[in-house]
């Protein structure tokens, strides 16, 4: 490390970092400087060293120099050097020194003798550092020596000195989304490609392992349910949030390893929308049980109770949580538990101009429901002391009353109580109202006492104590000296310390029951299965014009992190290279060990001395002060300034502070008598307040410590308690696998849009960006023990090599899927990827493991389908048997009950047909009686008159004349029964012949429709045959017609031959021209027939059916009809055949005269040519 590069190699770095060397380097050992002078090396100084010249006309026509692709440093031709060195390094000088020991080749030695850089040479783009720290690209337009005239944007030309030039990517390199893959890493480059992406919304940039995000501070297009999918599924790899938390999720299931996500940066870089979005990805993911919507409900409680306004940051958490995220066997969210350190408690009580305090206060005021407003007797925030001193009631923007009803729905959601969240908001009345108390002096020695107005009365009636109570608790304090309880009172200052430290410890109490109410519902429980991903998002680095112990811890606390980032992505990385035996060049990186010493160390470290300070009765912030120049001033990271104040080299850059107030913070004491009060009080939540301070308390105090006003019970101090957190925090972040995001803020004045580079850059030096990309680049961050990737990988070797060591079985997988040499390197324990390779392998393993179980599936469901199958015949065969059983014994009972209704229906007509016999027979009685009284006063009226015309006859003849009567009844009633049999055997009959008459129907219509099909088809016949006659008919006068003009285009000197010929021809031409209308007309009488029978079957059906009225018998005129058509057709028939002959007998006399046409014509041709 302390050695300097030799001069001879400075133009090394120069060139691109994909360069290898080759040569025997033997004569300079090398070894790289560190990061802070490779910093310094890239300034212009400003005392005119440089001598930049700027030139007044430029210079035209200006030849660029051949670009030759063989030196081109994006061509295929690379170098190497074998001592390895240590390639990118930020510092690209370019001093024109001899390069004996570099060659592209061994024919191409002398182009590197040059001493000018290759983009000096080729006039490459390249960067140029301005007076006031920006970067402008330039154009080298010529090189002389060891000066390069350039060509700047806005037609400026200067000209430089070549070795401050910095090269340039080439364009197709803008905007890469990992700047690994920049071939000149240097900080304008990072500093360009980071702003090029910035401009197009694309914020978020890999820098390997790490990914960087940009505030936007505006809305973005790259959230949403479309993108989770896509993330999940892999459709889409650019750097995002969400690829950062899937990898945690890929991570965590596959190799069994609790997670870290740790989010990083400065005040207002977007920790906190960062951290929100990983925990939206998680609860996507992992969600269904419900309780990701709690999970995530959290973020606006915490933010309305820990974040703030600041000067540099709308919504500040002014206070750092680890949520750890719990999950069960199947991946699936079971739990989370939050963890909170270090809560700004003096924002409570003191605000700076512009800023504000607690969001929820504000909440509170503007969005209270008007019964909550009258119970807590709440004003308008500008009448609270509290929060006006700040003159800052509002952000821009930002609905503070909506605020709070998302404040309200999240309590609701995180199970709390709508009585606990009256007390809270209670309580935070009475932190506000507390603000107001104010005090009047009693006496000559300035003591005083409370003033009993309503800011006191709202407090007493707010927390449930008694008014006197909580005016004595502010205006005096009680003591005990030996036996004796001495009440003393205070002064106005003191008075006034005592009500602010109230105020503070209740608000702060109130936040950590509320955390500790959000845990018992996010409560894992029984779930918990070891597997969580943690997320971490923490106060980052701050650097005021003022900075107090507030930004005292805070920087601690990054200074610790960075060291854990150093930590897993440079010293472990490195160490675990060495150790496992690979071969490693390493790289330098600026470790902060020395500063987290000046903190730490004991007993002379600032924190020790602190805590040694505190105790002391007599301490102050100056004699604190003092103490520190006296003992530290020859630290390297420290550096003592006037008066109260002393500065520390972080490693984010030098802060000043001033020690006004350090000890009074740092000892955080809170009287007895507050105490006692608050446990007095018939409010729930001051008595839970009150308890968990007294458990705080360690150790009674005694002595000095009570003329100093101290109190009577002393708790750890701040600083020991947040020393000892974050110890906690970082042995769990040691057990996961981390994952780092570094947020940067482009611009202090949160404007979208605007990127300045100075800023920038700075925090890019705080989270070592371009280390870690080194690192990545010649690193190999995938690594797999020898019996890991054996036991993982093995199965998809071809070979059986299970009886092999894990090294045989490793190395077999290696060469099978011919992964190249230099993108892994065996050690002794494991095996060492380069990026991106162990992806090939886990792709094949997916694939082959998804083809096992789809086999596994088919076999399984065959399997299953044969068992089912057998299962349903076996299922079948029983419900046959069991329905037959049933069936069976349900028609036996059936057979019983129709019996048992045959019999009832039997007695039942029985005695229905007796009930009706009965009735006729005395209906019948009575009317034969009546019948019978009215024939015998018939006969004794007409008795009567024939003894008033003459005599009297005697008694035996009126008996034989009523006996006439009734002989002739009875035969009169027998004649009308046999005329009823007779008519009921007539009706049978005619029922009978009807049912005959019905069956003949029937069968007369199958008869009908037998004939009709027949007829059709005998009809198709006859058609399809007149069809053929006529095509061949056609086909023959079409052949006839062609030859007839041939023969009739002959020259004249033929013309008794042509005569010959078509008197030929007409003669065939009539008699072909007669068949044609013979077949015409049979075709014609076939169609006026097929009609003429149809329809007279048609009418015949319908008078058959009764449709039509006719006076005719159908049957008959059917048998009629159907002799017609069987005489039609024979006839028909027979004149069809004869049309054939005929047509025959013209076809054969027509190939006869063809055959004298041909004898002639060829006798007429041999007399020709002759």
């Amino acid at each position: 490390m302390s050695q300097k590069i030799p001069s001879s190699l400075q133009s090394i770095k120069s060139l691109p970092v994909d360069f290898e060397f080759v040569g025997s380097p033997t004569s300079y050992p090398i070894e790289m400087s560190s990061p802070s002078r490779d910093v310094s090396s890239l300034s212009i100084p400003e005392n005119g060293e440089a001598r930049n010249e700027i030139v007044e006309e430029k210079e035209s026509n200006v030849e660029d120099a051949e670009q030759a692709n063989d030196e081109s440093p994006y061509c295929a031709n690379t170098l190497s050097v074998e001592d390895g060195l240590s390639m990118g390094d930020e510092d690209l000088d370019s001093a024109a020194l001899p390069l004996t020991s570099i060659s592209a080749s061994r024919d191409s030695e002398r182009r590197w003798s040059d001493t000018t850089s290759y983009a000096a040479k080729k006039k490459l783009q390249s960067w140029f550092q301005l007076p006031n720290g920006n970067w402008e690209l330039g154009k080298i337009l010529t090189t002389s020596g060891t000066e390069s005239v350039i060509s700047l944007p806005l037609e400026k030309v200067l000209k430089v000195k070549s070795e401050n030039l910095v090269p340039a990517n080439p364009d197709i390199l803008d905007g890469v989304d990992d700047l690994m893959q920049l071939s000149y890493l240097n900080e304008p480059s990072v500093l360009y490609n980071l702003q090029y992406r910035y401009n197009q919304d694309m914020i978020y940039t890999k820098a390997g392992p790490v990914l960087v995000a940009i505030n936007p501070f505006k809305e973005v297009p790259l959230y949403g349910n479309g993108y989770i999918e896509a993330y999940k599924n892999k459709t889409i790899d650019n750097p995002h949030v969400y690829a950062i938390t899937d990898t945690a999720i890929r991570e965590m299931i596959r190799d069994e390893v609790n997670q870290s996500i740790i989010i990083s940066g400065e005040s207002g870089a977007g920790k906190t929308e960062t951290a929100k979005i990983a925990m939206q990805y998680l609860a996507a993911l992992g969600g269904g049980s419900g309780i990701e919507y709690e999970i995530l409900k959290t973020n606006p409680i915490l933010e309305a109770f820990g974040n703030a306004k600041t000067l540099r940051n709308d919504n500040s958490s002014r206070f750092g949580k680890l949520i750890e995220i719990h999950f069960s066997e199947t991946g699936k969210l079971s739990g989370a538990k939050i963890q909170t350190f270090l809560l700004e408690k003096s924002r409570v009580v003191q605000c700076a101009e512009g800023e504000r305090s607690y969001h929820i206060f504000y909440q509170l005021c503007a969005g209270a429901s008007p019964t909550l407003r009258e119970k807590l007797s709440l004003k308008s925030a500008n009448d609270y002391k509290y929060l006006r001193q700040s003159n800052c009631y509002s952000i821009a923007g930002v609905d503070d009353a909506e605020r709070f009803h998302i404040v309200l729905e999240a309590l609701d959601i995180v199970h709390v109580s709508k009585e606990d969240q009256e007390s809270v908001f209670a309580m935070i009345s009475a932190v506000l109202w507390l603000g107001n108390v104010s005090f009047t002096v009693i006496d000559n020695e300035n003591h005083v006492e409370a003033v009993a107005d309503e800011s006191l009365v709202n407090v007493a009636k707010l927390i449930g104590c008694n008014t006197e109570d909580i005016k004595l608790a502010l205006s005096t304090r009680k003591m005990r000296v030996g036996n004796d309880n001495i009440v003393q009172k205070l002064t106005l200052s003191q008075a006034i310390d005592t009500r602010d430290a109230l105020a503070k410890s209740i608000y702060a109490c109130l936040f950590d029951w509320l955390v500790e109410q959000i845990n018992k519902s996010l409560a894992v429980g029984k779930r918990r299965t070891g597997r969580s991903i943690s997320i971490l998002d923490i106060y980052g680095f701050e650097s005021f014009d003022r900075n107090s112990f507030e930004q005292f811890c805070i920087n601690y606390a990054n200074e610790r992190l960075q060291q854990h980032f150093n930590r897993h992505l440079f010293k472990l990385e490195q160490e675990e290279y060495i150790q496992d035996g690979i071969d490693w060049n390493k790289v330098d990186f600026e470790d902060n060990q020395d500063c987290l010493n000046l903190f730490e160390k004991k007993p002379l470290g600032l924190l020790s001395l602190l805590d040694e300070e505190s105790t002391f009765p007599n301490g102050t912030d100056l004699t604190f002060a003092n103490k520190l120049k006296q003992h530290l001033n020859s630290n390297s990271c420290f550096r003592g300034e006037r008066s109260k104040a002393f500065t520390v080299c972080h490693y984010a850059g030098e802060v000043t502070y001033d020690t006004s107030g350090f000890l009074e913070k740092n000892r955080d004491l809170l009287h007895l008598d507050s105490i006692q009060l608050l446990s007095s009080c018939s409010c729930v939540l001051p008595q839970i307040f009150a308890a968990s301070m007294l458990t705080q308390s360690v150790k009674p105090v005694v002595g000095p410590l009570y003329k100093a006003g101290g109190a009577d019970s002393q708790k750890l101090s701040v600083t020991t308690k947040f020393k000892g957190q974050l110890f906690q925090l970082m042995q769990r972040l040691e057990n996961t696998t981390p994952h780092f995001i570094r947020c940067i803020k482009p611009n202090n004045l949160q404007s979208p849009g605007l990127y300045e580079q100075g800023l920038v850059l700075q925090q890019l030096r705080c989270c070592g960006v371009l280390e870690v990309v080194r690192i990545s680049r010649s690193g190999f961050p995938t690594r797999m023990s020898h019996q890991k990737f054996a036991r993982r990988y093995g199965f998809l070797l071809l070979e059986n090599l299970a009886s092999k060591d894990p090294l045989s079985v490793s190395v077999a997988i290696l060469h099978q899927f011919n992964i190249l040499p230099e993108m892994y390197q065996v050690g002794y324990t494991k095996l060492f990827f380069r990026t991106g390779q162990i992806g090939v392998l886990e792709d094949t393993r997916n694939r082959t493991l998804h083809g096992i179980l789809r086999v596994q599936s088919c076999f399984r469901g065959h399997q299953a389908r044969n068992y089912l199958k057998e299962l349903r015949t076996g299922i079948v065969t029983l419900q046959s048997f069991i329905r037959g059983e049933r069936t069976r014994k349900e028609y036996a009972i059936l057979i019983q009950k129709h019996r048992a209704a045959l019999v009832i229906q039997s007695q039942i007509k029985g005695r229905l047909a007796r009930r009706k016999f009965i009735t006729i027979s005395h209906a019948s009685i009575l009317i034969q009686s009546v019948i019978r009284g009215w024939l015998v006063r018939r006969c004794s009226g007409d008795i009567g008159l024939l003894k008033s015309e003459g005599s009297k006859k005697n008694e035996s003849d009126e008996v034989v004349v009523k006996a006439s009567f009734l002989a002739e009844l009875q035969r009169r009633v027998l004649k009308a029964e046999a005329a009823l049999r007779e008519k009921e055997e007539e009706n049978d009959i005619l029922h009978q012949r009807l049912q005959q008459y019905e069956s003949r129907w029937s069968e007369y219509e199958l008869k009908m429709k037998s004939m009709e099909e027949v007829w059709q088809k005998q009809m198709r016949s006859l058609q399809s045959s007149l069809s053929i006659a006529k095509k061949s008919l056609a086909i023959d006068d079409s052949e006839r017609n062609s030859d007839a003009s041939v023969n009739a285009s002959d020259e004249r000197d033929w013309e008794t031959g042509s005569n010959f010929k078509g008197q030929d021809s007409n003669g065939g031409v009539r008699p072909m021209s007669t068949g044609l209308s013979v077949i015409s007309r049979l075709a014609e009488e076939f169609e006026q027939r097929s009609q003429v029978f149809g329809d007279d079957a048609k009418f015949l059906v319908e008078v058959k059916s009764g449709q039509v009225e006719a006076s005719l018998n159908p049957d008959r005129e059917l048998r009629r009809l159907k002799q017609m058509f069987e005489a039609w057709k024979k006839d028909y028939g027979t004149r069809l055949r004869e049309t054939k002959v005929i047509l025959h007998k013209l076809g054969n006399e027509e190939g006869a005269m063809e055959r004298v046409k041909k004898k002639w014509w060829g006798r007429r041709n041999s007399s020709r040519f002759n």
